[in-house]
């Protein structure tokens, strides 16, 4: 990576770094902004299978749903230690995108699309259906993750850092997977996948691993996102949460992933910022939305010449 491809993103870590201490100190400042950077990074995973493999996952909120749901589990069980909360979340999440992803990476196109959102679905009613967890009404948690016996993410400062500390290293594992031999492969399958067959490789395994992945860190975003609101509901694991995951990665650009880093931080703030100048932000936000679509053709990324 040259130092103009690591300029942007580490700008933009440098800026959430030093929020805190420039006006973005209060409460609700630094509630917002951990939960843009954790969608952040739920936006970055999806981008490796959109922008790196070509597929278009319309039920990767149920990454973050599991993920998410592990929190309600062994909290509910009054486990709240973090070396078995991070585990638990983010391997839950990987053998469900290793189940499910099984099935959905041999088909592609509009029938992939379809399938991950038949299986996001599926994960939606199974959480509804959890009465012991709050079933529709959701779950609210006892407490923060603890690390050996401290509430130390209870503190909003220091829960900052950590979302800061896991959206780069999500940042910095994508990045170094699109830049090796497995995301080239990615690639090569994405554009042309009977050349790649033809040189001996089989995209499939690719494919899953990388599906598997993508999930893991989602399922940590659902791990952060459950401590972020100390409640979990099924709404979670929503197709329209998908939905607004894709047009993040959409917005910011497949260049690569500060795209995806770039279009949810953008996202999230720009929904937020509107929602304070009227209760019908709703009617702005979505052509607002559309427009960026339509004039934005490498997304945010691309407005900024990094695209």
């Amino acid at each position: 990576m040259t130092w103009r491809d690591a300029a942007l993103p580490a700008g933009v870590f440098a800026a959430l770094a030093l929020a805190p201490f420039l006006g973005f100190g209060q409460s609700h400042s630094l509630t917002l902004l951990a939960r843009a950077m954790i969608f952040a990074m739920a936006a970055i995973s999806l981008m490796l299978l959109v922008g790196g493999a070509g597929l278009v996952s319309l039920g990767h909120a149920a990454m973050m749903g599991v993920g998410a749901y592990a929190v309600v589990v062994l909290d509910h069980a009054r486990i709240t230690e973090a070396w078995a909360v991070l585990p638990a979340g983010v391997g839950a999440t990987a053998l469900f995108a290793l189940a499910t992803g099984a099935i959905a990476i041999r088909t592609s196109g509009v029938h992939f699309i379809m399938i991950t959102l038949a299986f996001g679905q599926m994960a939606f009613f199974t959480a509804s259906s959890l009465a012991l967890f709050g079933g529709d009404d959701g779950y609210t948690l006892y407490g923060r993750t603890e690390i050996f016996g401290a509430r130390l993410l209870e503190d909003r400062l220091a829960f900052h850092f950590a979302c800061l500390f896991c959206l780069v290293a999500a940042w910095a594992l994508v990045r170094a997977l699109l830049a090796s031999r497995f995301g080239r492969v990615l690639r090569a399958a994405r554009e042309n996948e009977t050349r790649v067959r033809a040189l001996g490789l089989e995209p499939y395994p690719y494919r899953l691993a990388a599906y598997v992945i993508a999930g893991a860190i989602g399922g940590l975003a659902g791990v952060l996102l459950a401590n972020a609101t100390e409640f979990v509901a099924p709404a979670y694991l929503a197709w329209q949460r998908s939905g607004d995951l894709l047009f993040m990665v959409i917005l910011g650009g497949l260049a690569g992933p500060h795209g995806a880093l770039l279009g949810a931080l953008a996202f999230v703030l720009v929904e937020e910022w509107l929602a304070t100048l009227t209760e019908h932000w709703r009617l702005i936000f979505g052509p607002l939305l559309i427009l960026c679509v339509l004039f934005l053709r490498g997304g945010i990324a691309g407005l900024l010449g990094r695209g």
